[in-house]
This record gives structure tokens, C-alpha cells and sequence, in this order.
């Protein structure tokens, strides 16, 4: 095996992408998507990864032909995802169902799951080998909604890889298609859980009015040159077990303690990458939660909608207040985000779009958090078993890379379930966020204000 500090490479042998269409005739039609899918802020293409392990009793079969011919079947009954995206009067994007068909790409890598390591976590060795960006295909309109890649390793396992256009489904409509896919490559006729389209659901109103405060989607100047630069960055993983977790809890005071693991792993993170970025200590630094709004409906969304169900609700404060403050201080405006999303929030945000023209949510001094430690990725099971890894195949995806993590369901190599997440940083400010999570976890830290170096960081501006 190679030395530890010595990336992995490898060969990948593809074969020519071919696009599956649906098996059977689908309807020819058009159909509009949700005024809460067609924002700017979902317009372009997520990866997931999937990795999984050699099973003897699937060893004659070849995991490309299976996952291949179940992707003709399903798709009869997904057949929207066999279409393309086109624009409308008001940037109204709808789907034109021409069953051409999704992209799928059979490859197979000179390489074995083991020589991964133990730790199957982002960022992934050789990414763009295992998740080929065909050239041409990678478009909002008019292009593939879907990208399929299955890569057969040596040791019998295989990877699928998968890109999405983020218009069509959150992460709980993606898994539901890929579970459906796992179930079709298994040998059932339909899926179990059906697919419902119903985007009308989440038009917006007539006449729409706006009437919730929605930060998230202000105009925000960049003056301070604060966007990250992309040209030097550092990618890294980070776990946060129950030992972690009830390290940051020690920092919570009694009339927060019911706050969620991902409220507080939240406020840690923004107050720490906030010290690390080393902004003007009165400028605004933004965290952004992904909130899935589908049982907060009444009645909620129907089982099987499959199109995009969440908000992007905002907390704000200055970076003095999150770097000098105690951590309840990010807490509480995190918890105060999260629980404004209601119906009418949703409502609100739909009719926002079509008053304002779709706009992107501000992306200037801000960090984006998404929880996927219960969409089920890992669970997604083609014959061979539940994925040794399943979710995001990076951090940072999006209009502007970088300003966006996962939180990942993960099994470390004690047996530790817990959550890993990839952080995205310029390189330099990579080294202090490193140190001041390690400060919040450390043992003996048990006072209620972070430490004095996260004020000499400010000082210093």
C-alpha cells in the first residue's frame, strides 16, 4: 500500500455513455416544475456517491447490466427524468417528457474498495474518473436530468455514481428514485413507494404576495471582497462522534439543552470557520440550514412526491458577536432559523420567486448546511447489499463551491456511528478552523465563553 500522505490513483476504462430511455412509451408532455424547484439557487447538477462491497452470491452478475436494465423499468414510471428541462415566459422551468433518456456510463477501475482505506469519506480519490462529466451534458436546459456512472472494481464491488439536476428532487426525492432503482434491480415490477409529481403543490399563489421576512434572499454587496477564492483550497473530512458531540454539548447552557445535534454542530461550525475566514469583525456572516418543510403542511406532502420540499431559512450576526460570544450566542439564532419554517414560510418563498424573478439565495458571507444523516443514501441496496459509503460526493457543490457542507451519516474504524462532514477552505484559513475545533473539543475545556485566541484572531484584522 502506498504511504499515508501519498493519494490514491487509479485507472478508469469507460465505456461510450449511452442514454437509457424508458422501456415502455411514456406520456409526451409538458410539465411544470414547482415555483419552490425552479429558483437559481437549485439550478445545476449535485453528485452522490455510492460504494459498494464484493457479495459471493451476486458474483456472476455484473452490477452495469443489472443496474442498466432497471433503470429502462423505472423509469417508465419515473418518465419525467427521461425528459428535458425548458424555459418558459417568467423563467418558468418545465419538463418536456421526450423520453430520450438518461445518461449511463459502464467503467471499470484497476482498483479495490480496501484501497480506499478505512475511512470512506469525501473528498473521493479520483472523483471526476468515477462520475465522468460527458462533455455537453452538464447544462440546466436541455440536457440529461440525470448522469448514471457504475464502476466495477477489482476486489467484485462496484461504485455508482450519480448526478442530478437539483431542480427535479431534494435529497429525500433522489433516494426515493434510487430506491425505487435498487428495488426494480431486485426484481419487482413497480416500486413500492410510487411517484408522485403534483408540483402544483408548491405553485405559488394568485396573486402571490410575500409574507414572511426571508433574509436569505437578500441583496447582499460584496464589498469586502469576502466571496472564497476557488484557486486554493483545502478539502477535508471531519467525524464528530458521541464523544465529540457531547464535548460541544458542555457548551450549551440548560435553556438551550434541547437544542438537536444539528443545531449545535451547526453553531460550532459557523462560529469556528467564521474565526478561520478572518472577516471585518462588523461584517455579516450568514448560516443558511436546509429545512425539509414536507410534514410541516397540512396536510403534508404526499408520500412519493419526489420534487424539492425544503426552505433555506437564515441566521445572521457579526463576526465579533460569534467569535467573542458564548457558543449559545450562534445557538439560539440557528434554532430561531430553523423554526421559522412553516406552511406559510413555504408559501411565501414560492410567491417570492415568481414576484422577484427566481433570484439565488445570498451567497456573500455566507455557510450552508445540509443534514443528509437521515435520507436513507446508505441504505440503497442493487442486490449487493447496503453501501459501505452513500451521500454527497464532495463539499462545496453549487453556484459558488465552498460555501456549502453535508452532514453524513459515518461509521468509524472503532465501530463509532456518528456524522462526517466535508468542509471546503482556502488553504490558510483550513489551518485555523483545524485549531479552533480542536480547542472546542478539547478535554479540559470545560468554560462557557470560547477561548481568548478567537478574539486575538479579530484583534488582529
Amino acid at each position: 500500500m502506498a504511504p499515508i500522505d501519498t493519494p490514491l490513483t487509479f485507472m478508469v476504462r469507460r465505456r461510450a455513455p449511452e442514454l437509457i430511455a424508458p422501456a415502455k412509451s411514456t406520456p409526451q408532455e409538458l410539465k411544470p416544475l414547482s415555483d419552490i424547484d425552479d429558483q437559481e439557487g437549485l439550478r445545476f447538477q449535485i453528485p452522490v456517491i455510492q460504494f459498494y462491497r464484493h457479495d459471493p452470491k451476486m458474483k456472476n452478475k455484473n452490477p452495469a447490466s443489472v443496474i442498466r436494465e432497471a433503470l429502462a423499468k423505472v423509469l417508465v414510471f419515473y418518465y419525467p427524468f427521461a425528459g428535458r428541462l425548458k424555459e418558459g415566459p417568467a423563467r418558468k422551468l418545465m419538463v418536456d417528457c421526450t423520453g430520450e433518456g438518461v445518461l449511463f456510463i459502464e467503467a471499470e477501475a484497476d482498483v479495490t474498495l480496501k484501497q480506499f482505506g478505512d475511512a470512506l469519506q469525501p473528498p473521493f480519490p479520483c472523483l471526476e474518473e468515477l462520475l465522468y462529466d460527458v462533455p455537453g451534458s452538464g447544462g440546466v436546459l436541455d440536457s440529461p436530468l440525470l448522469l448514471i456512472q457504475v464502476t466495477k472494481l477489482l476486489c467484485g464491488g462496484f461504485i455508482f455514481a450519480l448526478r442530478l439536476n437539483h431542480t427535479m428532487s431534494d435529497a429525500p426525492g433522489l433516494v426515493q428514485f434510487m430506491t425505487a432503482l435498487g428495488e426494480m434491480a431486485q426484481g419487482a415490477s413497480k416500486p413500492s413507494i410510487l411517484p408522485v409529481w403534483q408540483r402544483e403543490l408548491l405553485f405559488a399563489r394568485d396573486p402571490p404576495r410575500v409574507t414572511c421576512t426571508h433574509h436569505e434572499y437578500d441583496k447582499v454587496e460584496d464589498t469586502k471582497g469576502t466571496i472564497i477564492p476557488l484557486d486554493d483550497m483545502a478539502h477535508k473530512s471531519f467525524f464528530f462522534g458521541p464523544a465529540e458531540v457531547s464535548a460541544l454539548r458542555r457548551f450549551v447552557p440548560p435553556y438551550l439543552k434541547n437544542c438537536s445535534t444539528f443545531e449545535v454542530l451547526t453553531a460550532c461550525l459557523w462560529r469556528c470557520r467564521t474565526i478561520a475566514l478572518q472577516p471585518d469583525p462588523e461584517e455579516e456572516m450568514r448560516i443558511i440550514c436546509i429545512v425539509n418543510a414536507r410534514a410541516k403542511f397540512n396536510p403534508p406532502l404526499p408520500v412519493g412526491y419526489y420534487g424539492n420540499g425544503f426552505a433555506f431559512p437564515v441566521a445572521i450576526s457579526t463576526a465579533k458577536d460569534l467569535a467573542t460570544k458564548p457558543l449559545a450566542h450562534a445557538l439560539e439564532l440557528v434554532m430561531k432559523a430553523k423554526s421559522d419554517v412553516n406552511e406559510e414560510y413555504m408559501r411565501s418563498i414560492a410567491d417570492l420567486m415568481v414576484i422577484e424573478g427566481r433570484p439565488h439565495f445570498t451567497v456573500v458571507r455566507s455557510y450552508l448546511v445540509s443534514d443528509v444523516t437521515r435520507a436513507g443514501f446508505d441504505v440503497v441496496d442493487f442486490g449487493w447489499g447496503k453501501a459501505a459509503y452513500g451521500g454527497p460526493a464532495k463539499g462545496g457543490v453549487g453556484a459558488i463551491p465552498g460555501v456549502a457542507s453535508f452532514y453524513i451519516p459515518f461509521t468509524n474504524h472503532k465501530g463509532e456511528s456518528g456524522i462526517v462532514v466535508p468542509i471546503c477552505l482556502p488553504n490558510a484559513s483550513m489551518d485555523t478552523f483545524v485549531k479552533e475545533l480542536n480547542n472546542m473539543l478539547a478535554k479540559d475545556n470545560n468554560d462557557q465563553m470560547p477561548r481568548d485566541n478567537s478574539l486575538h484572531v479579530l484583534s488582529r484584522l
